[in-house]
């Protein structure tokens, strides 16, 4: 069974920085491509980014490229996201996810396993 906890979460200003982590077991990923989504209060659960745990191919929401990237560390079996030039509505749970198969994809119904999700909070 596949788990997956994220840390990193936390209050940070507006135009600052924070490194999001997911710690992945139960499995050899990879076959895997792993997600970041988030939900803010009252909205539904978008996607952020994508990799795919061989090869490295990432994919992102246009509302963050160029400020967050996403990225595998295969010995640890640990996805980061690191998220620059914070936005308040960068505000959200974010939640880390994963799905065994290699293609990359922006539907939450295509990943399988979810973490419990991390607060990031961005003041104005």
């Amino acid at each position: 069974q596949v788990q997956l906890v994220e840390s990193g979460g936390g209050l940070v200003q507006a135009g600052g920085s924070l490194r999001l982590s997911c710690a992945a077991s139960g499995r050899t990923f990879s076959s895997y491509t792993m997600g970041w989504f988030r939900q803010a209060p009252g909205k539904e659960r978008e996607f952020v980014a994508a990799i795919t745990w061989s090869g490295g191919r990432t994919y992102y929401a246009d509302s963050v490229k160029g400020r967050f990237t996403i990225s595998t560390d295969n010995p640890k079996n640990t996805v980061y996201l690191q998220m620059n030039s914070l936005k308040p509505e960068d505000t959200a749970v974010y939640y880390c996810a994963a799905r065994p198969r290699p293609y990359l994809t922006r539907y939450a119904s295509d990943f399988d396993s979810w973490g419990q999700g991390t607060q990031v909070t961005v003041s104005s």
